[in-house]
């Protein structure tokens, strides 16, 4: 009897290790046949934000740099820039990911500034927040939305929460954190894309703003 046991108990750790196995190559395969769709997928989406936020469809990415800064409580924060010309190799500026904390999570931006610094358009990239409010906050900062900050420039003007006399921005409704997180993103987006060298539009050699 104890034999039996003996046995029927290996041959279910032998079946039970088999199926582990067998479910691993499957799960390894299918992530091995998605991951170059997603890939592709995100490349694009950036791709097609970059033109959003710079609202110009004939440009290349001349340059893209990294920027890290120290953020609060001594938090390295890690910023991508991607510098863009037009089709006779003028500088139009750049697009700059930039993620900061929101109410729920990261939120991570893609701002688009042109050369002397204004904001010229901004998607939302990744968002935590409360289904809805993502969508809310992509709207309410853009040109005619009661947060409006398109055109403006963070060197002149405060990219703040007009609540407490922080800034001169119309917070999203019942979302003053959010907006915080968002405009925080912005500003530091800003300071990463006047840290960073331009682009020569005649030499494709870089230069100090």
């Amino acid at each position: 009897m104890v034999k039996k046991l003996e046995s029927s108990l290996l041959n279910m750790v032998l079946v039970l290790t088999g199926v582990a196995v067998v479910m691993g190559g499957i799960l390894a395969y299918v992530n091995h046949l998605t991951s170059g769709p997603i890939s592709e997928q995100k490349e694009k989406a950036l791709a097609d934000g970059i033109k959003t936020v710079m609202a110009c469809d004939g440009l290349t990415v001349a340059k893209t740099d990294t920027v890290r800064q120290n953020g609060a409580k001594g938090k390295e924060l890690t910023y991508i820039i991607y510098q863009t010309q037009d089709a006779q190799g003028h500088d139009l500026g750049a697009a700059v990911e930039s993620t900061t904390g929101g109410f729920g999570g990261d939120l991570k931006v893609l701002v688009g500034f042109n050369p002397e610094g204004k904001i010229l358009g901004y998607t939302i990239l990744e968002t935590a927040e409360t289904p809805g409010l993502g969508a809310k906050a992509d709207k309410w900062f853009h040109k005619g939305g009661k947060g409006d900050i398109i055109g403006k420039d963070p060197a002149t003007f405060k990219l703040g929460v007009t609540k407490g006399g922080e800034g001169d921005v119309d917070a999203i409704t019942a979302s003053t954190i959010t907006s915080r997180a968002f405009l925080l993103a912005v500003n530091n987006a800003y300071k990463a894309y006047k840290a960073t060298p331009a682009t020569d539009s005649e030499t494709g050699a870089t230069k100090k703003k």
